[in-house]
């Protein structure tokens, strides 16, 4: 007879995933979130609207990977302008450094796609399923006919607007206009090709899964940014914290009464952080198991917080409002921690509450670690204003480059089935291939003259007085032949220069060469 042993299983931190219980941000105003709309609209505008807009009779924006240009409105990109797509990695390199080490994670909370598709999606999910305590009541409730048609309208809202990113993603690298007059079902044949039909889905697909259902996972678990984020960091940063010194200890009270500050004023620090790290080990040892994010040891044995007089407590009530506004669901009152995007709602949260209970707004604000413990403190700091010049040392440079780029590219390659040949009359020929590329979006003339020993001259069709006068449509690739001649008695090597200059002065490249006649 067998006996069975009961076991508990633990979570210890080794699994891959840990489920987690789904988050229900609540709306908020306030002066953050104000910015943040705006961003979104601005980004998402650009994102929508670029790729319509006509320019000298093309696509305004528009990366034509079979042809290798790239067009961004007055200008075009050719591959032999990669350098200018190196710098501008570098550039975004180090502004990110720039902006993390000023004031934390802006990137995140106001610029990152993942963030501003995330937005659009709540707000579509807001409109359909109601506010945060109408969504969590549906979702806990039986499918019914409200159910199954709100959660149907949110998913057809979803779906259409995944579709339309999809759409307008691939527009970006195929001519938009054409795109969509070949629309499956509404355009005319022969439809989309396999390969835009299936960038078209995917992107969909994973704006559809990552804006609506992974969410801020992407951010926790996906977003290599969050981890190394605290290498950029320092005590003089600028994040989002909470001030435990005027908010702790918490708990609920009546109106009327005055701030901390003025009512019994500040705790030292000490005092303080051990008051919030107890109210935050107490506040989540309840449900740690359900998978909400955790900044204590849930095995961690620590002394609960004794009952304060009303005249003891801190300015914070205790509402978690902050946390409920939060898209990544933490508690900012526990730390600085690598899931907050530093999207400013749990500010504007607590700026409300405090204005309701008559206390000083900033309770929860974007200080800097010393600030908030009362050091001194510098957001100006050396390695600020390295990164500061860096950064625009660079783009200084790369708008300079882009600007004072040669719309010419000229190579003369010889001929290599024989040094030279020698005429009839007696003189000496060397035969050359002129490349030329015209990368303006305009036809333009060149003048082709050769500079070298005397002796020497440019002949063929075309060449007038050693002069050849060259017709280069836009865009153009052009591989003429050339013929140099010399008298007989032009011996060895001789060096020479190929110029092709446009004709009317705006570029101009010099090509040298050799030209050989018998030893």
């Amino acid at each position: 007879m067998t006996k069975k042993i009961p076991l508990d299983l633990l979570d210890d931190g080794s699994a891959l995933y840990v489920s987690e219980r789904k988050i229900y941000p609540r709306d908020v105003d306030g002066g953050f979130q104000t910015w943040r709309k705006i961003a979104v609209v601005l980004l998402l505008g650009m994102f929508y609207v670029f790729p319509w807009l006509r320019w000298d009779g093309r696509q305004a924006v528009l990366f034509d990977l079979p042809a290798r240009k790239f067009y961004v409105f007055g200008l075009n990109f050719w591959p032999q302008d990669f350098v200018f797509l190196a710098m501008l990695l570098v550039i975004a390199g180090f502004a990110l450094f720039f902006f993390t080490a000023l004031a934390g994670r802006l990137w995140c909370g106001y610029a990152c796609p993942q963030t501003v598709w995330t937005e659009v999606f709540l707000w579509m999910e807001q409109w359909t399923e109601g506010d945060r305590n109408a969504r969590m009541k549906l979702d806990a409730g039986p499918w019914n006919r409200n159910k199954i048609l709100r959660k149907g309208s949110k998913h057809a809202l979803w779906l259409v607007f995944a579709l339309w990113t999809g759409f307008t993603f691939v527009g970006f690298f195929t001519p938009i206009t054409d795109l969509a007059a070949r629309t499956p079902l509404f355009g005319s044949a022969p439809g989309w090709g396999n390969w835009e039909l299936f960038w078209v889905l995917f992107y969909a697909l994973a704006t559809w899964g990552n804006a609506g259902f992974l969410r801020e996972q992407v951010c926790k678990y996906m977003c290599p940014y969050a981890r190394f984020q605290s290498a950029m960091f320092d005590r003089n940063t600028l994040i989002i914290a909470y001030d435990p010194m005027r908010g702790e200890p918490r708990g609920p009270r009546k109106r009327g009464m005055t701030g901390a500050a003025e009512r019994r004023g500040l705790l030292d620090p000490a005092t303080a952080y051990d008051y919030a790290m107890r109210a935050a080990h107490y506040a989540v040892s309840s449900v740690v198991a359900a998978g909400t994010t955790a900044v204590t040891d849930s095995g961690l044995k620590v002394a609960p917080l004794p009952k304060f007089a009303p005249e003891e407590l801190g300015d914070c009530i205790d509402c978690t409002i902050c946390v409920q506004v939060c898209p990544t669901g933490i508690d900012i009152r526990n730390g600085l921690q690598y899931e907050c995007i530093a999207c400013g709602a749990c500010i504007d949260a607590c700026d409300d509450v405090m204005d309701k209970m008559g206390y000083p707004k900033g309770l929860i604000r974007y200080s800097t670690q010393n600030a908030i413990d009362g050091k001194p403190t510098r957001v100006l700091r050396p390695r600020v204003f390295v990164y500061g010049l860096l950064l625009l040392a660079l783009c200084a440079g790369w708008a300079w480059g882009v600007g004072h780029r040669s719309p010419l590219i000229a190579e003369v390659l010889r001929d290599r089935n024989a040094l030279y040949r020698e005429t009839g009359d007696g003189r000496i020929e060397n035969g050359y291939t002129l490349k030329l590329v015209n990368k303006d979006v305009k036809a333009q003339r060149f003048r082709l003259t050769v500079q070298a020993p005397a002796g020497i001259a440019l002949v063929g069709s075309g060449t007038s007085g050693g002069t050849q006068v060259i017709d280069a449509p836009a865009e153009q690739v052009l591989n003429l032949p050339l013929t140099l001649s010399s008298p007989k008695d032009v011996r060895g090597k001789q060096e020479i220069v190929f110029k092709v200059q446009r004709i009317d002065g705006a570029a101009q490249a010099d090509v040298p060469s050799t030209f050989f006649g018998p030893m």
